[in-house]
């Protein structure tokens, strides 16, 4: 029987084994693009392939599992195996990422009073539960019973979260005891305070770092722990609204400390390939304030958003050859067609709340969180008739995230963010108010945090009330814009102007083709392209194009749809052909 053991070093069926490996994201690439991007890992030199696992791409509601299609984690397993690579699993429940919640389901958060990654009852029986489901189709594929898994990690980067020891041993037993018999890993960043708060017995740690490769696993070494492994090689970065520019590292300064970690130990680079956070599944950190990850996972990895082979992945694969002595593997890739369609043709337009208003509303006292009315991500309106005001001076939002659109019959008059969000809002001078006037609050969830302790205080929509000149309103009417409901949107005519709007453009394809969209003109929002989100974007940047893998295109007629927040409504969209840089 095959196995892989951690003693004094790596070892592969009895012989020493060092681990050289990338990370992947299946959930990040369309599934016609897995066998290019692993047999590109392979032609690097790299023997493994690492993957996080989220809950929420799995367990989208509670009770009912996803494993089809892009979602089929094992078949991405057998694939890795097929093409002569290992495989290193990362199922915790958690798993940051720059991934919607961490990969935590939104679900959760309908609980009140509930703790996460914490022992909890309530949440390790969720947890439980989805380990039900989860474990016995990873068990099969360990290299215990033949397949190519050689590790499984625990949790992820605990001791930059919390300290419950019995938290952990819980996940460990939980994995134990469903059949996972392959060694079981932690990672956490290489200080004191996270590897003690993140140790757990009978699990072996691993670090997580981007430079300082020597002092690093010196420091691991000095706690006892050999031998040394960098589950995260940050050889970039990622993106967040906002920024100035496009995240990247110095590839020469990177490939030192990669090579310094080939030569004193075992390495995983992260990311090999970031891919896209496809639908509305960019995460967010917060620290001082709000800052919401772009829809490309780009990460300046060694290969690009869309797969291509950059100057960082030469030289990493350089470093490789000279310190294993010996060639990377040859590999044959199947050339991918890349092609600029032009420019889309808009067919129509509407307001995006007559279009809203047209469903079902849910009413309320008071405004309601997303999570409340079974809502993940999207969008949420929240209606109101004024009856009582003659004019609007002040406006004010309680326990609201994340950004906020004001409207009053129909025309936007503040849109508000993040610490806007909790701020009373003087208007000066006042507004007029007819009597019977609507007051429109439309709030989008622009990803809720992946890390830190803010975890908790991540419900969307408005969860306290409105406070309209000094006095509470009641009485309102919600309606859910998840992506169900875009999907179902039909644009007709044309919008109005200063108001959300959705668009539809169409273009032709006499092939399919990788390709991006650009945007000029709008403002904020999101884009479906024949029913399936792409993901959003926003003219701040530093992302300016969605990136449109050919499995998506259809041959002939292609649907565009655009949801723009901000009343700015632009007269194309292009299709261009993506430029390396």
């Amino acid at each position: 029987m095959s196995a892989f053991e951690i003693r004094d070093d790596f070892y592969l069926n009895g012989e020493k084994f060092q681990v050289i490996s990338g990370s992947i994201h299946y959930f990040r690439v369309a599934r016609e693009y897995w066998r290019d991007r692993l047999l590109k890992l392979k032609g690097m030199g790299c023997n493994t392939v690492e993957t996080y696992i989220p809950w929420n791409f799995h367990e989208s509601h509670k009770g009912e599992f996803d494993f089809a299609g892009m979602h089929d984690v094992e078949a991405f397993v057998r694939l890795a195996q097929e093409l002569g690579l290992w495989v290193i699993l990362r199922p915790s429940p958690y798993i940051c990422a720059e991934w919607e919640f961490g990969g935590l389901p939104a679900w959760l958060l309908r609980e009140d009073g509930m703790r996460l990654r914490c022992s909890d009852p309530r949440f390790m029986q969720h947890v439980m539960d989805y380990y039900d489901e989860l474990i016995p189709r990873l068990v099969p594929l360990q290299i215990t019973h033949g397949g190519p898994v050689i590790m499984m990690q625990v949790e992820n980067e605990y001791g930059s979260y919390g300290d419950d020891k019995v938290y952990l041993a819980a996940l460990r037993d939980g994995m134990i005891s469903r059949g996972v018999d392959v060694p079981l890993v932690t990672s956490d960043g290489p200080n004191h305070d996270m590897l003690s708060c993140g140790q757990v017995d009978g699990v072996f740690q691993t670090g997580n770092f981007g430079s300082r490769t020597k002092q690093n696993f010196a420091f691991m070494e000095s706690r006892g722990i050999k031998p040394q492994m960098c589950m995260e090689f940050w050889c970039g970065w990622f993106d967040h609204w906002g920024r100035d520019g496009h995240a990247t590292t110095e590839a020469e300064v990177s490939v030192k400390d990669f090579a310094k970690a080939l030569e004193l130990g075992h390495i995983n680079i992260y990311m090999f390939h970031g891919g896209t956070s496809f639908g509305l599944m960019n995460g967010s950190n917060y620290y001082d304030c709000l800052t919401p990850d772009v829809t490309s996972y780009d990460y300046d990895a060694l290969l690009t958003e869309d797969g291509r082979i950059t100057r960082k992945y030469e030289l990493f694969k350089a470093a490789v050859e000279e310190k294993t002595g010996r060639p990377a593997p040859e590999v044959e890739l199947e050339p991918i067609a890349r092609k600029a369609f032009g420019e889309a043709q808009l067919t129509a337009s509407s307001s995006l709340t007559e279009q809203l208003t047209r469903g079902e509303s849910i009413r309320g006292l008071t405004p309601v969180s997303m999570e409340r009315l079974g809502q993940d991500y999207g969008y949420i309106l929240y209606r109101t008739t004024l009856e009582n005001e003659e004019s609007l001076w002040k406006l004010q939002l309680t326990a609201a995230n994340d950004r906020a659109v004001i409207m009053l019959d129909g025309k936007i008059i503040a849109a508000w963010y993040d610490h806007d969000l909790l701020t009373a809002h003087s208007f000066e001078p006042p507004i007029p108010v007819r009597k019977g006037a609507v007051l429109d609050i439309l709030v989008e969830n622009m990803g809720r945090v992946n890390y830190s302790f803010k975890l908790e205080q991540q419900r969307k929509g408005i969860d306290g009330g409105v406070v309209i000149n000094n006095h509470q309103r009641y009485g309102w009417e919600m309606y859910c814009l998840d992506e169900k409901a875009m999907r179902a949107l039909r644009p007709e005519g044309a919008a109005p102007d200063n108001t959300p709007a959705v668009h539809r453009f169409t273009f032709h394809a006499d092939e399919k083709a990788d390709t991006f969209l650009e945007l000029p003109g709008f403002g904020k929002g999101t884009v479906l392209l024949n029913g399936f989100t792409l993901g959003r974007y926003w003219e701040i940047g530093p992302q300016k194009r969605l990136y449109v893998p050919a499995p998506l295109l259809k041959d002939g007629e292609n649907e565009i749809i655009v949801i723009d927040t901000e009343g700015k409504s632009g007269r194309a969209v292009l299709c261009s052909e993506p430029a390396l840089g």
